[in-house]
């Protein structure tokens, strides 16, 4: 079975910092590929980070100089450090992963975390 857990959402004032943490536990293959996504009510989720087991990164283009995103592959922990933190990083950020089992991916959604950043 497969097991996602999120945590190290909170409220912050503009310009503090959080660090995410989302934690995949299975025991029938390796998470290859696994990012952050975010939703704020009335808005469509929009992928905020992304990292592959090799290391490769992707960012969206607002959080690029503010956000890093890595995974400790040992226990398929992937972090989100948010720094500068804007009132437009508000949102629920969800943890996406994809486990690949000889070749074929499944994917696995963490239940979200919210994120408040006050002015």
């Amino acid at each position: 079975q497969v097991q996602v857990v999120e945590s190290g959402g909170g409220s912050v004032q503009a310009g503090g910092s959080l660090r995410l943490s989302c934690t995949v536990s299975n025991s029938f293959g390796n998470v290859a590929y696994m990012a952050w996504y975010r939703q704020a009510p009335g808005n469509e989720r929009e992928l905020v980070a992304s990292i592959t087991s090799g290391g490769s990164t992707n960012y969206v283009d607002s959080v690029k100089a503010r956000f890093t995103i890595s995974m400790d592959n040992a226990k398929w922990t992937m972090y989100l450090h948010m720094n500068t933190l804007e009132p437009e990083d508000t949102g629920v950020y969800y943890c996406y992963s994809q486990v690949d089992v000889r070749g074929t991916r499944y994917n696995y959604w963490g239940q979200g975390t919210q994120v408040t950043v006050s002015s």
